[in-house]
């Protein structure tokens, strides 16, 4: 297997003003920008869906130890506020607020791609478990392979909605042998 490329930091990164979040509203509305494309990248590089915000504060993500930079606690809130507000997060319990789901694909988004895989492959009409999608040798190579369990069900939930995909519960704690049978 060939070794992981390495996280491209954004230029931005390496410019200590980037951890100060800035008073100017135009130039900090860039910079919050930045900051959610950033957050963004960097999860779908590392194939990462939930956020342990208390350790996320000291992660390289929002500590640059080269520059001996951090962004501070009130900044990394509103990139997250800024995140939820956009769709792309989603606090895991509302009330404590230390943890989220960091979607940098929508559960539609997945669910277009997971269904336009099903539908290419062959299997309209046809039931597949979740434990398939997620690990199965026909999906391998393909973007969702390995996808967050949560948030394939959330796709299979969003296809279901539009009458593109019934989940079928299974008994295994893990959802490995819930399955899904795709429609046309």
């Amino acid at each position: 297997m060939a070794a992981k490329e390495a996280f491209q930091w954004p230029w931005q990164y390496n410019f200590p003003p980037f951890f100060t979040i800035q008073p100017n509203l135009d130039t900090r509305a860039k910079q919050i920008d930045a900051w959610c494309s950033l957050v963004l990248n960097y999860y779908n590089h590392n194939k990462k869906y939930e956020m342990n915000v208390n350790e996320a504060i000291s992660s390289p993500l929002f500590h640059n130890a080269k520059l001996n930079r951090k962004l501070p606690v009130e900044g990394i809130k509103i990139i997250l506020e800024t995140l939820e507000r956009r769709g792309n997060l989603e606090w895991i319990d509302k009330k404590k607020r230390d943890s989220c789901y960091i979607m940098w694909k929508t559960p539609e988004e997945w669910g277009t791609i997971i269904h336009k895989w099903a539908m290419d492959n062959g299997f309209s009409n046809t039931v597949c478990t979740l434990y398939e999608i997620h690990s199965g040798e026909d999906t391998a190579d393909l973007v969702f392979h390995g996808i967050d369990m949560v948030m394939l069900k959330r796709a299979i939930h969003a296809l279901q909605s539009k009458g593109k995909a019934e989940l079928i519960q299974g008994t295994a704690p893990d959802d490995s042998d819930s399955g899904v049978k795709f429609f046309s």
